[in-house]
């Protein structure tokens, strides 16, 4: 899913120009000068960004890199130039930023416009008084879904990523004859501000095939980079991911003298040392306790407005939905949606006929986790701990029940070994007393602004009881002239998906420990905006607007009910028959939306 990381996308990437002092003797002058050093001020571009013994020069003059990190991607277009002139105004000289493949081409058809206007964000860095260093990849890291890598290579059975294989070559040479010949004219020596390339990122961690990165600097060679390069490890992986003739880089989560010494032992002659990534804090995982840097640091809960729901949808009718007829399960890569390229997010729902109760058992291929209900009625839960479920064998059901299946996609690796084997859905056969069930109807769910705009119906109906998830809910959020950045904090509500006028916010679930989703006020419209949540379980009655992020502590209990058998938990929302109440109409059962104004 794309949504906003909420944890710290500005990284930190400082040229230890001091440390090179200390151990080289001191050959760069106690200060360097670099006030004509700016894109501002360089006009011939003669001479880009060199080695120089232990410093950095450019244009022929000693050079100190003080670079921060910011992802396009994850900032809204609106705030791009605002964000770079906070970096230069904290004394930066340099951005750097990733290019993820992932969002450039989820399908056949490659994306540069918009936000994800690669030139655009590196123009106006150029314009605020900043060079850049670019990482192209293919593979970025930067903790995004296969680390910027397209789920649709997963369609290859035999595919190995980051490796000379010959399957992820051919697309990752496709990839580059579209993206390299953009970013050529913004090098240096043609006047742009672009001074470095970093080949791939932090392959002395995998480093499956020795040829690999000789074969991507080849790739970025042939196609006209030709600023300096540069290559980045984990301290104690530099060896492994060093490339003759390139400058070797590290990434550091500690920074710590034992580091610096093998830094400093490794041999690759008489170098500056360039931290290009200093990692403070890990990322949170969904139900424990929040990686804070400040823990004393409370939220302030300041109430911005409520939007109460009065709406909620009925089924996707026979209409809309686009059944995929299977003998067996299909995974979410190789599903025949988004011209041929599989789904890549979201949730995935499979049904199945069957004629008798017993045991359901999945032989771990649900990835991530499931709801599994029969008809509509809810029986359980499946996912990495638990791989069975048991069908009552006495039903009450009518003669030939249905079997279904909500598989959500949790995410794919971000890194290790292990990124090959990230398939989602149900990624192999699920059996009923040891027999492989047969003959499914596979629906896709991709929580996409298309998706919601294609296969979500204007068909809603009033809430008149307590419903019950999977279900969408739609709301009403009524804003003043200038709408602000804002939190959405959804309490009450259990686990699901939250869009907010067809933009994808990100995730929630009650287990914490995030509490809050930032709202970035350019996503917001004077007047009216549509909120639309998917709740897997059991909605809340309102949603809150606080102006702090809260980032929280984690409640070590995960909500029974998402555990225990339970009847009557209704699908008939996302699958039963429905009425039309388009939900730009005031509907009179239904008790109106609050106004509120975020500021």
């Amino acid at each position: 899913m794309l949504a906003f990381s909420l944890g710290p996308v500005g990284i930190l990437s400082l040229s230890s120009g001091l440390l090179v002092m200390a151990q080289f003797g001191g050959d760069l002058p106690p200060r360097i000068n670099q006030v004509y050093l700016t894109p501002f001020h360089v006009k011939n571009h003669n001479v880009g960004l060199k080695v120089g013994g232990s410093s950095f020069t450019l244009d022929g003059s000693p050079f100190l890199i003080i670079s921060g990190t910011i992802h396009y991607f994850r900032v809204p277009r609106e705030y791009w130039r605002d964000r770079l002139l906070q970096l230069k105004a904290c004394g930066f000289n340099t951005l750097t930023t990733h290019i993820p493949w992932n969002f450039h081409e989820p399908r056949s058809q490659l994306i540069w416009e918009g936000s994800m206007s690669l030139w655009t964000f590196i123009s106006m860095a150029s314009e605020v008084g900043l060079w850049v260093i670019l990482c192209p990849g293919p593979y970025i890291g930067s903790d995004l879904d296969l680390g910027s890598l397209p789920s649709w290579l997963l369609q290859d059975p035999k595919m190995k990523l980051r490796t000379t294989y010959k399957g992820f070559t051919k697309a990752v040479n496709q990839y580059f004859n579209e993206l390299i010949p953009k970013i050529v004219p913004l090098q240096y020596g043609k006047g742009g501000p672009i001074i470095a390339v970093q080949v791939e990122n932090e392959y002395g961690s995998y480093h499956q095939d020795k040829r690999y990165m000789t074969y991507i600097k080849k790739a970025l060679v042939t196609r006209g980079i030709k600023v300096l390069l540069m290559t980045t490890d984990d301290g104690k992986e530099l060896k492994r991911g060093h490339l003759k003739h390139v400058l070797s880089t590290f990434h550091m989560r500690n920074i710590k003298k034992e580091t610096y010494k093998l830094t400093l032992n490794f041999s690759q002659g008489r170098t500056p040392i360039l931290m290009m990534v200093y990692t403070a804090s890990s990322l949170d995982g969904w139900g424990t306790a929040h990686n804070n840097v400040d823990s004393h640091r409370q939220l302030n809960e300041s109430v911005l407005g409520d939007v109460e729901f009065s709406l909620v949808p009925q089924s996707l009718p026979c209409a809309s939905r686009r059944a995929i007829s299977s003998v067996k399960p299909v995974c979410m890569e190789k599903l025949s949606v988004n011209q041929g390229n599989g789904q890549s997010s979201g949730y995935i729902l499979y049904e199945v006929m069957i004629s008798t109760g017993g045991l359901l058992t999945t032989k771990n291929h649900v990835q991530d986790r499931d709801q599994v209900f029969l008809d509509e009625d809810y029986l359980g839960v499946l996912d990495h701990s638990t791989n069975q479920l048991t069908i009552p064998t006495k039903m009450g059901y009518k003669d030939i029940p249905t079997l279904r299946i909500l598989v959500e996609n949790q995410g794919r690796l971000a890194y290790g070994q292990d990124i090959n084997k990230e398939r989602k859905g149900l990624i192999g056969g699920i059996y009923l007393n040891n027999s492989p069930l047969r003959r499914f109807k596979i629906y896709s769910l991709d929580m996409k602004t298309k998706f919601l705009k294609r296969d979500l119906p204007n068909i809603w109906k009033p809430v008149s009881f307590k419903p019950r998830g999977p279900a969408f809910f739609l709301g009403i959020l009524r804003m003043g002239n200038y709408p602000k950045d804002t939190f959405i904090k959804m309490e009450g509500w259990t686990k699901g998906v939250i869009f907010i006028n067809g933009q994808n916010l990100g995730r929630y679930w009650n287990v914490g420990p995030q509490e809050t989703l930032y709202l970035p006020g350019p996503w917001l419209h004077p007047g009216s905006n549509e909120i639309i949540v998917f709740e897997e379980f059991r909605p809340g009655r309102e949603i809150r607007f606080t102006n702090l992020s809260h980032l929280g502590s984690s409640s070590a209990q995960v909500d029974q009910d998402f555990r225990s058998p339970m009847k009557s938990k209704s699908m008939s929302s996302l699958l039963g028959a429905s009425f039309t109440v388009p939900p730009h109409c005031p509907v009179s059962q239904s008790k109106p939306a609050k106004e509120a104004t975020a500021s």
